[in-house]
């Protein structure tokens, strides 16, 4: 056997499934009970008229595993396309975070200076807080809470990975 057979890839997969209840239950019931590991899962309503809702699934697993994966979502009653954006091509992802940050003096210039690298935006400000609005990679928003804690993070919230394949057709 190849050494790439064992190695874990990251892949992010789009779902498009009815949007009814118990559906996201049905899709997660197929990672748990086989074990699959989910690092981000976000889910919105994309055609209201259709009733359908996207599900960005954002998984690890070597390639037997993520194609299994792939293929068990497929025969899902539900759902209506599977994509694996990660291997089909091309694809832009973004996450969004807001990270409220405390303090004073030098440790606000400092989380000031940084949030204005970062591009972060300034959501909300009080005399001993900001909320900070960050977007993009899941590499950028890890780097930016790295340097957001030891300058008084109090509490953070991702919304998990959402991404979208490049080019003019749709799913």
């Amino acid at each position: 056997m190849a050494a790439t057979e064992h190695q874990q890839e990251r892949r992010i997969f789009a779902v498009v499934v009815d949007n009814e209840p118990g559906v996201l239950a049905r899709v997660i019931g197929l990672f748990s009970g086989r074990g699959y590991n989910i690092e981000s899962l976000t889910v919105a309503e994309i055609d209201p008229t259709g009733h359908l809702s996207r599900i960005t699934i954002v998984t690890s697993g070597t390639l037997m595993v993520l194609e299994q994966i792939k293929a068990q979502l497929g025969r899902l009653v539900p759902v209506h396309r599977v994509s694996d954006l990660t291997w089909e091509g091309p694809h832009v992802e973004r996450e969004l975070v807001l990270v409220k940050v405390a303090g004073g003096g030098a440790r606000r210039i400092e989380a000031l200076r940084i949030a204005d690298i970062f591009r972060a935006r300034v959501v909300d400000s009080t005399h001993r807080s900001f909320v900070f609005e960050v977007t993009g990679s899941t590499e950028k928003i890890d780097a930016f809470i790295d340097l957001m804690r030891p300058l008084g993070m109090t509490d953070l919230a991702r919304t998990g990975v959402v991404a979208i394949a490049r080019g003019a057709e749709g799913m």
